[in-house]
């Protein structure tokens, strides 16, 4: 009996599907850039690239993905603060 509730309980945990939502608040940065309120899920993405340097294309852009999503992608320089100089 104890073995068939281990195995159901296996099963229920790997079919179910997982959700999750992203939610960052006020004052969040990311490499010293303000992404605050923003709400990422699983048909909303978002990707950060941080760049020691200045990146080739700068700034985000939208790109849809081939299961139906979106990821927003964006690509940062890292900016000093005061404690890294």
């Amino acid at each position: 009996m104890f073995r068939l509730s281990v195995i159901m309980c296996a099963f229920a945990a790997f079919t179910l599907p997982a959700f999750a939502e992203v939610r960052f608040g006020n004052n969040v940065r990311i490499g010293g850039n303000d992404v605050s309120n923003q709400t990422f899920t699983k048909q909303k993405r978002g990707k950060f690239i941080i760049h020691e340097k200045a990146p080739k294309n700068a700034g985000c852009a939208w790109r849809k993905n081939s299961d139906g999503s979106r990821t927003k992608v964006c690509n940062f320089q890292r900016k000093k603060t005061k404690e890294s100089r």
